[in-house]
C-alpha cells in the first residue's frame, strides 16, 4: 500500500486529506507561506521535509510559487511522484513538469493512469470520476463510487441522487457539484480558461452517463 503526503500552505487540501486517508495511508503536512511574493530563499523545516519525503506519491495545494517549485526540485528525487494542484501560468507548469515526475492537472478530478504504478494505484481510486449505478424501474436504487474525485465530491453527488428517477440524471450529477461547492476555480490563480467548476461537473456529468448506458 503507497502512502501519500498532501501539503498545503493556505485553506486547500483538508478535504482531500479527508477523503484520501480512507484508502490509503495519509500525512497532511502545513507549510509557511513565505512573506512577500518573490523571495530569495525558501526554508521548509527539516521535520517537515522528511514527512514529506517518506512519502510515495505526494499532492501538494501550495499556492506560494517559490514554495512550490522549491519543494519540487527538493523532494522529486526522493519520491516516486508528484501532483500538483495549484499552480499559475502556462510556464510555471512547465517548468514543474520538465522534473519527470511531476502531473500539473487542470482539475484535480481528471487524474487518470499514466504507467507508474505508484501514480496508478493512487487514481484506482482518486481522480475522473466512475460511478456503478443500480436501478429498478426508472429509479437509482443504488450508487457505487468506483474512482471518486480527491475532493469527496463524487461520494456526496451519489448519496444525493440515491432514490431519484433516472430520467436527466447525469444532468443532475453536474449540477449537484455546484452545491458541494467545488474550489477549483480558486487553485487556479489568474487563469482565462474554462470555468473549472464547469470541469469538475461535465466529468461527473459524463460518468453518470456511462455508468447508465452499461
Amino acid at each position: 500500500m503507497i502512502k501519500i503526503a498532501i501539503v498545503t500552505d493556505g485553506p486547500y487540501g483538508e478535504r482531500a486529506y479527508a477523503t484520501i486517508k480512507e484508502e490509503f495511508e495519509t500525512e497532511f503536512v502545513v507549510l509557511e507561506p513565505p512573506a512577500g511574493t518573490f523571495v530569495e530563499e525558501v526554508e521548509i523545516p527539516p521535520e517537515e521535509l522528511e514527512k514529506i519525503k517518506s512519502a510515495d506519491l505526494v499532492i501538494t495545494y501550495i499556492l506560494h510559487p517559490d514554495l512550490s517549485l522549491d519543494l519540487v526540485d527538493l523532494i522529486h528525487s526522493q519520491v516516486d511522484w508528484i501532483i500538483v494542484g495549484a499552480w499559475r501560468g502556462e510556464g510555471f507548469k512547465n517548468q514543474l513538469l520538465n522534473y519527470g515526475n511531476v502531473t500539473c492537472p487542470e482539475n484535480m478530478c481528471d487524474l487518470t493512469e499514466n504507467g507508474n504504478p505508484t501514480f496508478d494505484q493512487f487514481v484506482a481510486k482518486f481522480g475522473r470520476p466512475v460511478v456503478h449505478i443500480s436501478c429498478q424501474g426508472d429509479r437509482v436504487v443504488d450508487i457505487q463510487v468506483e474512482r471518486c474525485s480527491p475532493c469527496g465530491s463524487t461520494y456526496f453527488v451519489a448519496q444525493e441522487l440515491r432514490g431519484e428517477k433516472t430520467a436527466n440524471l447525469p444532468i443532475k450529477a453536474g449540477l449537484k457539484i455546484q452545491h458541494y461547492p467545488c474550489r477549483a476555480p480558486k487553485m487556479r490563480l489568474f487563469t482565462d480558461d474554462e470555468c473549472k467548476k464547469e470541469l469538475a461537473a461535465n466529468f461527473h456529468k459524463d460518468a453518470f452517463q456511462e455508468a447508465l448506458e452499461k
